[in-house]
């Protein structure tokens, strides 16, 4: 079996400071991927999510995993960066094969109790900024450089499936963010198909982020002791590792276009390729979720903002 499925291939990861886009980026560089690992959060200064991570650690865990990687700071939100982005790629490696869109950044913004007509307008307004903005931005710049070779591969990453939870997300702004890029990956699947490449969006299920462990107090060793009466479904969450390596197998599908245009849970994906996640587990919270009728993006929403 080939360890380094993705060798000479070259990857921007998007959002890729903390959570599932630096795990992402770590197991495409682990693949043989040269990644360019982006976000705003550096050693010199924070984003306004005010989190330690930083895109420079991110690189580091890439060539830690026996990958190339390199840090490079962007705002995806502001298109001179990302042009600057892609035009780096282009000199310096004159392909881009992966492109994996996992910019949010909108938690500061959302208020998770109010309506619309009671939530702050400009914040909501930030939040599509940073949510949908971005991801169009971002393929705008960049697929006229993936689309040089047939292949390429647009990974949208997202929060829930199309055919299940369907329903409201809880938030009007973080609903109409989370649909949106659903329906990026359709609308770009379709464009891609005429170039040879493909497009889909990815959701992980119940995430132990760093923000996650931090809300409830745990750290990744001690994750367990999070799980209680109020917090049942905690059991069943799962790791950053797990979706990365999730996309690095799909990255390495020859047979990737059977999913092009769909949402597909991180679940699926590592049936479909035998991926576990750091414990030897397979968690799929999405299945789970519909087999006991319970809506799992309100479990995750209550858990993380209760």
């Amino acid at each position: 079996m080939n360890s380094r499925p993705l060798e000479g291939k070259v990857a921007i990861v998007a959002g890729a400071t903390r959570g599932c886009g630096r795990a992402i980026a770590v197991q495409l560089g682990a693949a043989g991927a040269t990644v360019y690992a982006t976000g705003r959060t550096t050693r010199a200064k924070r984003s306004e999510m005010d989190r330690p991570e930083t895109i420079e650690q991110t690189a580091e865990l890439i060539e830690a995993a026996g990958g190339t990687g390199y840090a490079v700071e962007v705002d995806h939100v502001v298109p001179e960066q990302v042009e600057a982005l892609v035009d780096r790629v282009r000199r310096e490696q004159g392909r881009l094969d992966i492109l994996v869109n996992d910019i949010w950044g909108g938690d500061p913004n959302i208020d998770w109790e109010q309506p619309i007509w009671e939530h702050d307008l400009q914040r909501g307004l930030r939040a599509l900024d940073n949510g949908v903005r971005t991801h169009i931005i971002t393929s705008s710049l960049a697929l006229g450089l993936l689309t040089e070779r047939p292949g390429g591969l647009v990974v949208e990453i997202t929060d829930g499936t199309n055919e299940f939870n369907a329903d409201y997300r809880g938030n009007f702004y973080y609903d109409l963010a989370k649909v949106s890029v659903n329906r990026i990956a359709l609308a770009l699947s379709r464009d891609l198909a005429r170039k040879g490449c493909t497009a889909l969006a990815v959701t992980p299920g119940f995430l132990r982020s760093e923000a996650m462990l931090d809300h409830f107090g745990v750290t990744e060793a001690t994750w367990r002791d999070a799980v209680s009466a109020d917090n049942p479904h905690f059991s069943l969450s799962e790791t950053p590792l797990y979706l990365g390596r999730a996309i690095a197998a799909l990255a390495a599908d020859p047979r990737v276009d059977r999913f092009a245009g769909q949402a597909v849970a991180v679940g699926t994906l590592a049936r479909e390729y035998g991926v576990t996640d750091a414990d030897g587990s397979q968690p799929d919270f999405e299945r789970y979720a519909r087999e006991n009728n319970l809506d799992s993006r309100e479990i995750i929403d209550d858990a993380k903002y209760r």
